[in-house]
């Protein structure tokens, strides 16, 4: 249940910036160029959010989605500040702490690859 709701959670923020879903990425609709940082992390998001919901290459994925967090803060929070409930990026932070389980605990019992590969989980 944790890797379904943080994988679908994620992906809204790639929705947000792909395709201008809730409120897109400056409020107005609008959507990110694909060949901008907010495009590559909206691509990231949306796909990275899915595989981790359906249990596909998870740790590898969460792996790849928290640098991703951890860019996000040195790029557009850390410049605004230390504190992250003041420079804004707590979100990102809980998402490396979400990530950070995933790759500990991997996929689990009831993802697409242990169901349909038989991988065994480590």
């Amino acid at each position: 249940m944790f890797r379904v709701l943080v994988g679908l959670l994620f992906a809204q923020h790639g929705v947000q910036k792909l395709f201008g879903f809730f409120g897109g990425v400056d409020g107005s609709g609008n959507t990110a160029s694909l060949f901008s940082i907010y495009g590559a992390a909206g691509v990231i998001e949306f796909f990275g959010g899915l595989l981790i919901a359906i249990g596909i290459l998870t740790r590898l994925v969460a792996f790849l989605t928290t640098g991703e967090m951890v860019a996000a803060q040195f790029i557009a929070h850390i410049p605004e500040g230390l504190i992250p409930i003041l420079n804004g990026g707590e979100l990102g932070l809980l998402y490396v702490a979400a990530f950070l389980v995933l790759i500990v605990y991997g996929n689990g019992r009831y993802s697409l690859e242990h169901q349909v590969l038989n991988r065994e989980i480590i």
